[in-house]
């Protein structure tokens, strides 16, 4: 399993969790998605590498930016 951590932006409540957290759950191999709101950190984990540029994209379907993505 490959696990990329992301920082995200722009969330202030659960709510916004939820939302960061079904937009990305519905991208292409990812296989389990972890969102902690008090440090803006998602962690994106898949069987192979998950493409930043379409988590980064289902991040901002749910409203918010991704302001940084590594390999972890």
């Amino acid at each position: 399993m490959q696990t990329t951590t992301y920082t995200v932006t722009g969330m202030t409540c659960s709510h916004c969790v939820a939302s960061v957290t079904e937009e990305v759950s519905d991208v292409p191999g990812v296989s389990d998605v972890e969102v902690d709101l008090d440090s803006g950190r998602l962690n994106v984990t898949g069987p192979e590498p998950v493409d930043p540029q379409l988590v980064a994209a289902a991040v901002a379907e749910a409203g918010y930016e991704v302001t940084d993505g590594a390999g972890s």
